[in-house]
Formats: C-alpha cells, structure tokens, sequence
C-alpha cells in the first residue's frame, strides 16, 4: 500500500507520516528529504539555480522514482506537489491520497514558528504570511480536495491516527 499525504506546507505531513508508517509498519519516505538527498543540495539552493520550474521537475521525476522502486511506504509530499504536472491524478492512480487539512490561522502560526527553511515565504511578516497562505491555499484547494481521505489535522492524537489507520484500511476504490 502507497500512502501519500497531502496538504498545504505546515500542515503536518512529515510528523504524522512519520507516526502513521510506524503504526502501520510502512516505510516513511519524506519528498523534499529524498529530494534534497538525490541532488546533494537543498531546496533553497535548487529553487535559487534552478527557480521553482526546475524544482518542480527534479519534484516529479523523484515522485515517479519511490512509486516505481517501493509499494509499502507513507509519502510526505511537498505542499506544491499535486499541484504540478499530473501528480495528483499519478498519486491517485497508485496509492491513496490523505489530504491533511488545517485551517489558515493554525497554518499561519506553524509557519511563523516552524525551523524549516521555506523558500517561498522567507522574510515575510505575519501580515503578508496570512495574505500569502490565504491566497497561496485557495489557488490549492482544488488539487488537495482530489484526495480520496479528508482530514482535520489539528491536534492529531493516538485516537485520531487510529481512526485514520481504520478507514486507511476500509477504503475502497
């Protein structure tokens, strides 16, 4: 089973993927990790050579590398991933798609306190963060509603990761 989640940057996709593939007994895979590994570079560096085009890419061709060499993993994808090429339409057709929704206040915060370097909101004040994700999750929206699992990802506890492991295993195509 290929799991892949989905959901604005912030959301939690490395920290749940993480507690879901251990639970699960799934390899975890994180995208831009993978990503930054097979270039030898970060993803600042890439977008600052290459600009977001080229990342976007490097992004693909990385995506169709895990799904091509590994079935039993959870994929944290990059918060732009399903929204380039056809990767949400390839993430649909070979696994499950577990869109991690949040709300753009607890976004906001996340971002503002999170460590990780992000190339598409540095410098930024909370201002133009709010305006940024705000505007940034609408143009989104419709490729993360085309995952086939929704879920509220604020405050994921034991229980909640339990029921998404429940209908992880009850879905059906």
């Amino acid at each position: 089973m290929r799991i892949f989640l989905i959901g604005y940057m912030g959301a939690g996709k490395t920290t749940l993927g993480q507690r879901l593939s251990e639970a699960m007994a799934l390899d975890f895979i994180d995208l831009d990790r993978r990503i930054e590994e097979s270039e030898r570079r970060t993803i600042p560096e890439i977008f600052e050579k290459e600009g977001e085009a080229g990342f976007r890419g490097i992004e693909r061709r990385t995506l169709h590398a895990i799904t091509d060499n590994q079935d039993e993993i959870v994929v944290a994808t990059g918060g732009g991933t399903p929204c380039f090429y056809d990767n949400m339409e390839y993430m649909n057709n070979y696994g499950l798609t577990v869109y991690l929704k949040l709300d753009i206040p607890s976004l906001v915060f996340r971002l503002q306190h999170d460590a990780a370097v992000r190339p598409l909101i540095e410098g930024m004040s909370p201002a133009q963060l709010t305006s940024f994700v705000h505007q940034h999750l609408e143009e989104r929206q419709e490729f993360y509603e085309e995952s086939k699992i929704k879920i509220n990802a604020l405050g994921m506890s034991d229980k909640k990761i339990e029921d998404l492991i429940f209908n992880i295993a009850n879905y059906s195509r």
